[in-house]
């Protein structure tokens, strides 16, 4: 669960600002990259874990609500439903401070239990908010039955070549892809060295989100030469930028799932991210298709 407050500036360490208007929302990176991909028209099962509280008992309604297959979403009596404390200035910028709970208590055998009983899927999506081990399995069977997996690396952590070899799609911001690669993004020549750097370890293709920058795709060739390709963002004016990069990964999910090419699926993406930003919260602020589709209908090309 988000709880949010909206304030001028974000405080300094050791700083008190009064006058924040506070609201709580629907969130959690997995939740919100579900909920983003089952409005933009995908079919999503997600696996997670609750806490026996009033956080877990909206959660898992917002699921339904949101037609997101939920049986797998545990509910955890030791542990409460993970919170996430968001500080939001008037540009719309954001610091995050999360505290897991239940799913840090999300184990590989309820994973592999989970994936067992799924029908057959085409993606398994992944942040790191859930411990190493459980994505390193989970990223192993989705392999093993066809299925490609998309890893958002955020929180930014090392990362196994077990679990990178067995990564088709990885979507680090520059912030996350610098403290993978120690190159600092200032430009997207930067971007381009972080990105070769990544594929490197073991991914397929790397995408890098560029913030008003757009994003930078990085694909493996038979040449061992990457292919570049930048997708600029789309020009609107941002109010919470909090759930711009799930918005982002749940876009591209779907349009590769139904069997766009990387680079158009990071600009349909790309759609779903600029509308989710001129809204406040992270669950709220999340397009519908019909929503995406007639924005990328009216809006010139970025």
């Amino acid at each position: 669960m988000d709880l949010v407050v909206r304030l001028p500036v974000i405080p300094r360490p050791g700083e008190t600002l009064l006058g924040g208007v506070f609201a709580t929302h629907p969130g959690g990176k997995g939740s919100n990259q579900a909920v983003a991909a089952a409005r933009l028209g995908g079919a999503v099962t997600m696996i997670g874990r609750v806490g026996a509280d009033a956080f877990g008992d909206q959660l898992l309604a917002m699921a339904g609500a949101e037609g997101i297959d939920a049986r797998f979403v545990g509910i955890d009596p030791e542990a409460a439903t993970g919170v996430a404390l968001i500080q939001v200035d008037d540009q719309g910028q954001n610091s995050i401070a999360v505290a897991s709970g239940a799913n840090f208590r999300l184990t590989a055998a309820d994973v592999a239990a989970a994936l067992a009983q799924i029908d057959a899927f085409d993606l398994l999506v992944m942040p790191l908010e859930t411990p190493l081990e459980t994505i390193v399995t989970a990223a192993g069977l989705a392999r093993q039955v066809g299925a490609r997996v998309v890893l958002n690396p955020a929180p930014a952590q090392h990362l196994t070549p077990e679990l990178l070899g067995n990564v088709d799609v990885l979507i680090p911001n520059e912030y996350e892809a610098a403290l993978m690669t120690g190159i600092e993004i200032h430009s997207l020549q930067d971007a381009h060295r972080a990105a070769a750097r990544l594929l490197q370890s073991g991914p397929g293709s790397v995408i890098i989100t560029l913030g008003s920058r757009g994003a930078l795709i990085a694909e493996s060739t038979p040449a061992d030469q990457p292919h570049y390709t930048h997708v600029p963002a789309f020009s609107v004016k941002p109010v919470d930028t909090t759930a711009a990069g799930d918005a982002f990964i749940g876009g591209l999910a779907v349009a590769l799932g139904e069997g766009h090419t990387l680079p158009a699926s990071a600009a349909f993406a790309s759609a779903a991210a600029a509308l989710a930003v001129t809204r406040v919260g992270a669950q709220p602020s999340l397009p519908s298709r019909a929503e995406v589709d007639e924005f990328l209908a009216t809006r010139p090309s970025p």
